[in-house]
C-alpha cells in the first residue's frame, strides 16, 4: 500500500505556507515531483521534499519569498538547481534538467493542468515535461525510467506525442530507449504508444545503420550520469558531451 505524500501534518503545514506565499507573489511556477507523478498516476511517495519548476528568471524571486517564509535558501547550480530548507523539509527549485538541456520556459505552462495541492490551487508540470525531466535521470542511484513507464501507462492515448518528440529531438535515441522498455514491461499496453512514433524512431535507427558511425570520440553518457562515465572522459580518451554544450 502506498504511503501518503505527506504523512506528516507538521511538513504539510510548512509545504502549503510557502506555497500560499508564492502563489500570493504572482511568480509563475509548477509543481513537479512526487506531487505531480500522485496527481498523474496515482502513486503516492513521502519523500520530504517539493520540487517546483520555474523560468531561470524567476528563480532569484521565488527564492526570496521562499527565505521570507522562514526557508533557508541556497543556490546549489546556477545551471538548474536551488534549494530551500527547513527543519528536515527541502524545496527543490529547478530551472532546468540536471544536463543544462532543458531549461523550463514559458512553454511549460501552456498545457500545465491546475489541481489542488495541500488545499491551494497550483499547476503541475506537464506530462510531457515531466518525461522529458526524467529522461535522462539514469544514475546508479537514480533512475526514473518506472516513472515514465507510469506516465505513458496512465497517459500515453492521450499525450502530445509530437511535442515530446520535438522535446527530445537532439537525443531522440534516448526517447526510443525508454519507448523500448515500456513495450517489455507491458507487453499488453504498446497501443499507448502510436504505432506512427515507434515507426519512425526505428526509421532513424535504420538510417544510422547504414552511416559510418562519426569520427568525433564523445561520451554522451555524460548526459545521463554525473559519474558513471567519468573514466571514459578521465582515462578512455573520450570527450565530455556537456563541454561540448557548455561552448555553444
Amino acid at each position: 500500500m502506498n504511503e501518503p505524500a505527506v504523512p506528516d501534518p507538521r511538513a504539510e503545514a510548512l509545504y502549503s505556507r510557502a506555497l500560499e506565499r508564492l502563489i500570493e507573489s504572482g511568480i509563475p511556477f509548477l509543481v513537479g515531483g512526487a506531487y505531480a507523478m500522485r496527481e498523474y498516476v496515482g502513486i503516492s511517495r513521502w519523500t520530504k521534499d517539493l520540487d517546483l519548476f520555474c523560468p531561470r528568471t524567476e528563480g532569484e524571486r521565488v527564492l526570496e519569498v521562499l527565505e521570507a517564509t522562514g526557508w533557508e535558501v541556497e543556490l546549489t547550480d546556477p545551471v538548474w538547481l536551488a534549494k530551500g530548507r527547513l527543519q528536515d523539509l527541502l524545496i527543490d527549485v529547478l530551472f532546468n534538467s540536471g544536463n543544462g538541456l532543458h531549461p523550463v520556459d514559458q512553454s511549460w505552462f501552456r498545457r500545465a493542468p491546475a489541481v489542488q495541492v495541500f488545499g491551494l490551487l497550483v499547476r503541475l508540470v506537464p506530462v510531457e515535461e515531466m518525461i522529458l525531466s526524467k529522461a535522462y535521470v539514469q544514475e546508479r542511484d537514480r533512475y526514473d525510467g518506472p516513472d515514465i513507464h507510469h506516465l505513458i501507462l496512465r497517459h500515453g492515448r492521450n499525450l502530445d506525442w509530437h511535442h515530446l518528440l520535438a522535446l527530445l529531438e537532439p537525443h531522440w535515441e534516448v526517447l526510443l530507449a525508454h519507448l523500448v522498455t515500456f513495450r517489455f514491461v507491458y507487453p499488453s499496453e504498446h497501443d499507448q504508444v502510436p504505432t506512427w512514433v515507434m515507426r519512425e524512431l526505428l526509421r532513424r535507427v535504420e538510417d544510422q545503420l547504414d552511416s559510418p558511425p562519426t569520427m568525433d570520440r564523445v561520451c554522451r553518457g555524460t548526459l545521463l550520469s554525473r559519474t558513471e562515465y567519468e573514466i571514459d572522459v578521465r582515462e578512455w580518451g573520450f570527450r565530455d558531451a556537456r563541454a561540448q554544450l557548455s561552448q555553444s
